[in-house]
């Protein structure tokens, strides 16, 4: 076995578990999965594949902690990987019922796609009454818009 196989196992095993667990588990299996992220020796697809686990989790109906974990690991792969928009456009679509620190890394990780179709969502928090949503705003706004002059220039 490889070592993008090894960590693709154990991402898996950290998924089966994550079924499985009490919420302190689930939490602890949420970190594993942003360890290997961090790595950043993940296949593009695999990576994708994470996210899209990550999303369903910090949307669920979990507490808080597994939620906070499931996030953090999605902003640490939008750090080592280009995730698509389309893989976490629902958190887009759910930003607005997420509690002000979450809602922070929401913003970072749309801001992270590059993808125009995020800048709406993104802009509306600009206005937030917590300042931190609002500087994670201002930056993802900025990296949207740095990426749009960015693909203006190249064409």
């Amino acid at each position: 076995m490889d070592g993008n196989q090894g960590l693709t196992a154990l991402v898996e095993s950290a998924w089966e578990e994550l079924n499985g667990s009490d919420a302190g588990r689930r939490d602890l299996c949420l970190d594993l999965v942003s360890d290997v992220l961090e790595t950043g020796r993940l296949t593009p697809d695999d990576a994708e594949g994470a996210v899209e686990r990550l999303v369903a989790v910090a949307l669920s109906d979990e507490g808080y902690p597994v939620r906070e974990s499931a996030l953090h690991a999605a902003c640490t792969a939008s750090t080592h990987y280009e995730i698509p928009y389309r893989v976490v456009e629902p958190l887009a679509v759910g930003a607005d019922n997420f509690e002000p620190l979450l809602l922070a890394y929401v913003l970072a990780v749309l801001g992270s796609t590059h993808d125009q179709a995020a800048l709406p969502i993104v802009e509306r928090f600009l206005r937030h009454p917590h300042a931190e949503v609002r500087r994670e705003a201002a930056d993802a706004v900025n990296e949207l818009r740095r990426s749009q002059r960015l693909t203006e220039t190249a064409q």
